[in-house]
């Protein structure tokens, strides 16, 4: 039987972004699989100094849902496209606040294993 060959999940290790404008957090997956109909996509957001992070996005059924908690609801925008292995999204009129580790987590079934990866957001004056 041949190994099973887990999902890889890239993104970059840092961004940086300026007061009020806008960032891009790329995310692009690797896997064996066919891109099936129920694949999904998570965004975490662990802000800096936090110990919790939460959910800001998730991709799920061919739809996108932006989750309705944290600061990010009015201002995230998503631009992957699954079938083209792409999991971005994008952050609007960027704060200090947002300054933190975001989380990239792919699972294609039945490729569920892997890392997800992360990138972290640091947001500076303009």
């Amino acid at each position: 039987p041949s190994p099973t060959l887990a999902i890889h999940v890239y993104t970059p290790r840092e961004v940086y972004g300026t007061v009020g404008s806008h960032v891009t957090l790329s995310c692009s997956f690797w896997s064996s699989e066919w891109i099936s109909e129920d694949i999904s996509i998570t965004w975490h957001f662990q802000a800096e100094g936090s110990r919790d992070s939460i959910s800001i996005f998730h991709y799920a059924k061919g739809q996108p849902y932006i989750d309705d908690v944290g600061s990010f609801k009015e201002r995230m925008e998503w631009v992957g496209n699954p079938r083209r292995k792409d999991g971005s999204i994008v952050i609007h009129n960027l704060d200090y606040t947002d300054n933190g580790t975001f989380t990239c987590d792919v699972k294609n079934p039945p490729d569920i294993v892997g890392k997800s990866s992360q990138v972290t957001l640091y947001v500076l004056e303009k």
